[in-house]
């Protein structure tokens, strides 16, 4: 005789897996990696502070009193917060605002200067074939080599023989050429797909017209950085100037503020507000340019 076994009831179903997907087992880093992460954020705290620090002590210096300033033993915070520094700049005692125009203006005429010129070299050594490319780049690189005060005579000669002496133009024009400006968009434009280029040219674009309307729109963030480069390369000479700028008026902020230590006596207060009005410019221009700067540093290491 057979067994007749009963059917199963119909609710009863075979067991399924679990079909919600297993959370991944988080493995817990090794000692060696987490002593090396809390060695690279003490590292760079440090490196944060010393860059922090200085600048909280030029600020808060700013809103002191001249005693308070040079009260022994020191107080970091001011006591009591004072304006008088400012007031004192602002007073007209000292020509600071024309100081910061005058070297507003500077830095940014040598800016736009820099970026036309180092843009249409650097495309030209870059894409086109003629002879000697090889030898004007090795000669523009070896230019980085020498040191600029050995430009310093030769400029001078060169600006006094125009008769460019005390005005905007000395100290805009014989730093315009810029040899760095140059190798940095080469490098920039070097990475570059050749394919869009080539492409423009078949529909029927020139080489001026791929340039203006496709590869300087791909180079803004080589672009921006150079500008903020070069920007803060001509606000913050101090040296070039002293010998180009005679009368006290047209002297450009970094050496006018060197005017307001006295031979006796410093005021540190009024210099510190000095130069947390030298700052805002550098600041802003920073800040608008970052996302650009950052940009650059990333599509720099991007090949193909």
């Amino acid at each position: 005789m057979t067994a007749v076994t009963s059917p199963k009831p119909a609710s009863a179903r075979p067991e399924q897996p679990d079909a919600r997907p297993s959370r991944p087992s988080r493995r817990r880093p090794s000692p060696r990696r987490t002593a090396s992460r809390v060695v690279l954020y003490v590292v760079l705290s440090i490196i944060a502070l010393m860059i922090i620090v200085p600048l909280l002590w030029i600020v808060l210096t700013s809103f002191k009193t001249d005693s308070d300033a040079i009260r022994n033993p020191f107080s970091v915070f001011p006591n009591p917060w004072s304006m008088d520094a400012y007031v004192t700049l602002a007073s007209g005692q000292q020509p600071i605002f024309r100081w910061f125009l005058n070297s507003l203006l500077a830095a940014a005429l040598q800016t736009a200067i820099i970026l036309v010129t180092a843009s249409a070299a650097a495309y030209a050594l870059a894409r086109l074939e003629f002879w000697g490319k090889k030898i004007v780049f090795g000669a523009i690189i070896a230019t980085l080599l020498v040191p600029p005060v050995i430009f310093l005579i030769p400029n001078y000669l060169i600006v006094q023989n125009l008769g460019w002496l005390d005005t905007i133009w000395a100290i805009s024009i014989p730093g315009a050429a810029s040899a760095f400006g140059v190798f940095f968009l080469r490098q920039f434009f070097v990475g570059l797909p050749v394919e869009i280029e080539e492409a423009a040219r078949i529909d029927g674009a020139g080489d001026i017209r791929i340039f203006l309307q496709i590869v300087i729109p791909l180079a803004r963030p080589a672009l921006a950085t150079l500008a903020v480069l070069s920007f803060l390369a001509n606000w913050n000479d101090f040296l070039w100037p002293v010998y180009v700028l005679l009368s006290p008026e047209n002297l450009t902020l970094q050496p006018g503020l060197a005017q307001l230590q006295g031979a006796y006596s410093t005021h540190f207060a009024i210099v510190m507000a000095g130069a947390v009005i030298a700052s805002v410019p550098v600041l802003i221009l920073f800040s608008i340019a970052q996302r650009h700067i950052v940009d650059s540093v990333a599509s720099s290491g991007v090949k193909g």
